[in-house]
């Protein structure tokens, strides 16, 4: 057993058990080691538990007056370029190791994923462009609104192929899962200062309002409403694994009756996790691929 004193992994007491070491333990939703572990220890974490009610609360009041203030003044404040530099400083600056580990591994998880589906749909050709940071500057290179514009410029493209041959979604008989990596992060050191406490929701609580200061109305929107494209992206890769049972594993449905904005922050926790359960489900497919020797470990 993993002895992490954060989790208490080392002891376990039946009158007081810790229900992250639960969640840890528990091997019923497929998910990368690195992945649970630091999900886990931040929701265990000082911040999540003490200083997420009043950052939360906080939050949408301030999303209130700039959803007012944008309405008067919808093109006074728009500027990616110093919103994504205040992201990449505040991450650098204020949140926890384990919250970086998780929005970093986000971008990578998502774009191979994408690089799954476009290329393992029959008669289908789709080039991606493929998110992957490794550093803090990285992200001040408009990395958190190109991964909502390539998600959703992927499924137009998609959709328009199918539509242009009149074809579905199905799946190569040989999949090709070379895209899919087991872990991305082992040579990144995220800042440990005592000013990294921030947990992930908290973080995301505090970045949502400038992410709505700084983005035109319609980049705001796409953003909050791509969310609910989990279900679309899932179902791509049930068509083409043809083994729907997955979709069980996902919370933001119906993209065609989008949710309010306000609750962005919670479900953009529920997508990465959705996000890493499928890249998980696809990294045992290629495991399994090794060990039934169809491909080699060097693929």
């Amino acid at each position: 057993m993993n002895k992490d004193p954060e989790l208490q992994f080392a002891t376990h007491d039946d009158r007081d058990p810790n229900p992250w070491l639960a969640m840890y333990l528990d091997s019923s939703i497929p998910i990368n080691d690195k992945t649970k572990i630091s999900l886990m220890r931040d929701n265990n974490s000082k911040s999540k538990r003490y200083l997420l009610p009043f950052i939360t609360v906080l939050s949408k009041v301030v999303m209130f007056f700039i959803h007012v203030f944008k309405f008067f003044f919808p093109n006074l404040i728009n500027s990616s370029t110093i919103l994504h530099r205040i992201l990449a400083w505040g991450l650098k600056h204020f949140v926890s190791r384990d919250a970086n580990l998780l929005i970093f591994r986000h971008f990578h998880v998502g774009s191979e994923i994408m690089q799954f589906i476009s290329k393992n749909i029959q008669n289908i050709e789709i080039v991606t462009s493929p998110l992957k940071p490794y550093d803090f500057n990285a992200i001040k290179d408009d990395l958190f609104l190109k991964h909502d514009l390539n998600l959703y410029n992927f499924v137009i493209r998609l959709n328009s192929q199918l539509r242009e041959k009149n074809i579905g979604i199905k799946g190569k008989k040989n999949l090709d899962l070379s895209m899919m990596t087991e872990d991305q992060f082992n040579h990144i050191d995220f800042p440990k200062r005592w000013t990294n406490v921030l947990d992930l929701r908290s973080a995301i609580e505090l970045f949502t309002p400038f992410y709505q200061l700084f983005l035109t109305s319609n980049d705001f929107v796409r953003a909050s409403n791509s969310l609910q494209l989990d279900e679309t992206i899932a179902i791509y890769t049930s068509q083409i694994l043809n083994a729907p049972a997955h979709m069980g594993l996902i919370n933001n449905k119906h993209p065609m009756v989008p949710e309010t904005t306000y609750n962005a922050a919670y479900r953009l926790v529920l997508h990465g996790l959705a996000a890493e359960t499928l890249h998980r489900i696809l990294v045992n497919m290629k495991l399994k691929q090794y060990s039934d020797g169809i491909i080699t470990p060097n693929s």
